[in-house]
């Protein structure tokens, strides 16, 4: 269960070598969290992610998940939650493609949609059914600025976005009442091994500073996290620019 703090002590990631997912493990370990399950591919990386969290005191584990997999997910996920209960699930899995390739392939692009938003919707409604079943608990979905309105240089990948972000509003929508708490964190321009060949934006962020903020919202118990916070009016403005304005600018 979680603290009087809302800080959880069991925590599930679903992309268990995403840079922002542990250092939001780390964070939380020196808080109360005790127990953390990263899922994932099986790889070296992954171990060691494990490792690093036993390191800081938590009982690590991981387990083999394949968002590319969804007819696994249930057997998969469902072991977990038979282990004992979860207070929080972190879906922090996901790649960026390569646009310029993937507007030529479009295997390549199919490849990212499925990962970035098939692949959530069937792991996030077993995890989500799974958290209702016990009662209580958090879904906490890296959604991104990306998905508020898809850009001419990478809308491959903000759609897919787009389409995960909505779809975890309205599981949100679909589990009020129920002792489930859903929230959607919305990041900006994040370095980390994954963006680390693109040259960063203005307001871009860190691992560190999206965990601080997912702890704060989880105290809040918010619905919607911006990170940073200016990024909220930013996108605001540029949601509602008009089209023919918004193709013309350089982003």
């Amino acid at each position: 269960m979680k603290d009087a703090f809302g800080i959880p002590q069991s925590l599930l990631i679903l992309g268990g070598t995403s840079e922002i997912a542990l250092a939001t493990a780390r964070r939380l370990i020196t808080r109360r969290t005790r127990t953390v399950w990263l899922a994932g591919r099986p790889t070296p990386a992954l171990e060691e992610a494990a490792e690093q969290l036993r390191r800081l005191g938590a009982d690590a584990r991981t387990v083999a998940f394949d968002a590319l997999d969804p007819e696994s997910h249930e057997a998969v996920l469902g072991k977990v939650f038979t282990e004992g209960d979860i207070d929080m699930v972190l879906m922090a899995f996901g790649v960026l493609g390569d646009q310029a390739v993937d507007e030529k392939e479009p295997v390549a692009a199919v490849r990212v949609a499925q990962t970035n938003y098939t692949g959530a919707v069937s792991s996030g409604l077993v995890c989500a059914r799974a958290l209702q079943t016990q009662g209580h608990g958090s879904l906490v979905v890296l959604s991104s600025v990306a998905g508020e309105r898809a850009r001419r240089s990478n809308f491959i990948y903000g759609s897919s976005k787009a389409g995960l972000d909505a779809f975890a509003q309205g599981l949100g929508d679909a589990l009020y009442g129920t002792g489930v708490h859903v929230m959607v964190v919305r990041p900006g321009f994040v370095t980390t091994r994954m963006t680390a060949h693109l040259a960063e934006v203005p307001l871009s962020t860190t691992p560190e500073a999206v965990a601080a903020a997912i702890e704060l919202g989880l105290r809040r118990r918010s619905e919607t996290v911006w990170v940073p916070g200016a990024l909220r009016m930013v996108m605001s403005a540029l949601r509602h620019a008009p089209r023919a304005v918004f193709r013309r600018l350089p982003i």
